[in-house]
């Protein structure tokens, strides 16, 4: 089975864990997640199979959009309520002073990765370090939150929501919006609500799944590879070409006429897909980014 499946995630699963029981359902090894959600948060979470898995990074850099619920006044050492309470504190500013301090979070900014996530230094999970008792020092990343929403302030408690770039964790946001303000703060919820094109509405929860698989019914819910790139333009091959493109071989500006920039999708002679390719300026050729034989 190849084709993106939009995922409901619900509350106490992890990533893997979706990935997981879904190889379990589907009978079949090849299934990739798209971005990590911590276990406490639900949501959206499209996941490849078969041939698909290969745009699994292609999708980790669409865009996001979470709801939120920000707690003030209280800091953990996962930025989240699960986390142990590290302060507790009054919550003296007032509903235009925070939401004044949220509106200053969008646009572009540098963001530290929490101690307690999936990231990688030198080899080693943060999280599993934090679990050890071992801080280690991490460079600000470059993070876009293109809107936030203040929906309503009930104090402690602030509901948002946040659409951003890749990369970007809400819960440490969350945190920063606490320490910006004086008095702390720690995400108490998360609900993914989009990424890129997939949204909660068509999401379908792992028990759903498992219902139309067994009823023979969720082909109609994947979403194919071609879907997904339909965006890009087409190329189609002449018969001479096939054995290039079959072997994944770069093919000739020339013969396409004018020099296209970006991914083109490459068909061969018989209309069938085969995958992306892109101009590699100054060589006159098309050259093969991903794959689909």
């Amino acid at each position: 089975m190849d084709g993106i499946i939009n995922i409901k995630k619900e509350k106490g699963y992890t990533s893997h864990d979706v990935v997981a029981r879904l190889r379990g359902i589907l009978k079949q090894k090849k299934i990739g997640h798209t971005g990590t959600l911590d276990p406490d948060a639900v949501g959206v979470l499209p996941v490849c199979l078969g041939k698909a898995t290969r745009l699994c990074s292609l999708l980790t850099d669409q865009e996001k959009t979470y709801r939120a619920v920000l707690l003030l006044g209280k800091v953990t050492d996962t930025q989240d309520i699960s986390g142990r309470v590290l302060q507790e504190n009054t919550v003296h500013a007032d509903p235009e002073e925070i939401e004044a301090c949220i509106q200053g979070f969008q646009g572009d900014s540098m963001q530290v990765v929490p101690m307690y996530s999936a990231c990688k230094i030198q080899g080693k999970k943060l999280y599993e370090l934090a679990r050890e008792g071992i801080e280690v020092e991490r460079p600000p990343r470059p993070i876009h939150i293109s809107r936030i929403a203040v929906h309503e302030i009930q104090l402690p408690r602030v509901s948002m929501e946040v659409t951003c770039s890749k990369g970007t964790y809400i819960r440490t946001l969350c945190h920063d919006i606490g320490q910006k303000l004086g008095c702390g703060g720690c995400m108490e919820e998360l609900l993914r609500t989009r990424v890129g094109a997939f949204a909660l509405e068509q999401a379908l929860t792992l028990e759903q799944v498992e219902i139309l698989q067994a009823d023979g019914d969720l082909d109609r819910h994947l979403v194919s590879i071609e879907q997904m790139l339909e965006a890009y333009p087409r190329l189609v091959c002449s018969y001479e070409e096939d054995k290039l493109v079959n072997n994944g071989n770069p093919l000739s500006v020339k013969v396409h006429g004018p020099a296209v920039a970006g991914w083109l999708r490459v068909y061969d002679s018989q209309g069938l897909f085969k995958g992306i390719y892109q101009q590699k300026t100054g060589t006159g050729k098309y050259f093969p980014v991903k794959m689909f034989l």
